[in-house]
């Protein structure tokens, strides 16, 4: 580990460095091409983290997982779930008893306001059912556009932008693919230079990637398949 770690900050040998300036000759589009070629070969099965086998459960997991590891998440919700298996359950729970549930994820008060909110707004205005529309999920309390890209791109397979977290925001910045650093502004880079086809895939490959190689602190840049398409300013080229 140490090893990999010292080889971030060590100057790439010619060959890569070579590799990188040819890289960055390249049109935005076909880079973004060829890094998508890799990731399919790196993540051919990359999906998303959180366990859940709902809709209902996603968006739950989802909310829980802000500034939260997914993880610590999947710790917490089978018994959860197991408990509060319909949104009419959990519209009705009773707050301080789902804040103490759901503590060990963090800001459990804030969580638990937006998930009883949500949940109350799914059964009043929505049946009982998780919406399948963009402008709808975006009226839940709780639920911001990328919570919302989640269930929509996860649970329905509905390509209506792309999840952009901490590792894809990271990622993206790396690989030079956008210079923002607004969650909303990188994914509308994102989404002009990915073909709509690939959006719900390619932010689950980002984020495989963000976690086993590309780490914030400590990247293993001599694991990486993108490597040489990769611009970090941590590198000496």
């Amino acid at each position: 580990m140490a090893e990999m770690a010292k080889h971030a900050r060590f100057p790439l040998p010619v060959r890569i460095r070579q590799r990188v300036r040819n890289a960055r000759k390249l049109a935005l589009k076909e880079r973004a091409r060829r890094i998508l070629a890799r990731l399919d070969r790196a993540y051919p099965a990359a999906s998303c983290a959180l366990t859940h086998a709902s809709p209902l459960q996603l968006l739950v997991s989802t909310i829980l997982s802000a500034q939260c590891t997914d993880e610590r998440v999947n710790q917490v919700t089978p018994s959860l779930f197991q408990k509060y298996r319909t949104a009419e359950e959990f519209a009705t729970a009773n707050p301080r008893e789902l804040e103490q549930e759901i503590r060990p994820t963090g800001f459990f008060r804030n969580k638990a306001k937006s998930i009883l909110g949500a949940s109350k707004m799914i059964v009043e205005k929505f049946r009982g059912q998780v919406p399948r529309r963009m402008e709808e999920l975006l009226e839940l309390p709780g639920v911001a556009r990328k919570t919302a890209n989640v269930v929509l791109g996860t649970a329905y397979g509905i390509a209506s932008g792309i999840v952009v977290d901490t590792h894809v925001t990271r990622l993206a910045r790396r690989l030079d693919l956008t210079r923002q650093s607004d969650p909303k502004k990188i994914e509308q880079d994102l989404m002009q230079i990915i073909p709509r086809k690939k959006w719900i895939v390619f932010s689950h490959q980002l984020i495989w990637h963000g976690r086993l190689v590309c780490q914030a602190r400590k990247p293993r840049c001599g694991e990486c398949g993108v490597e040489d398409l990769c611009y970090s300013k941590d590198k000496t080229v």
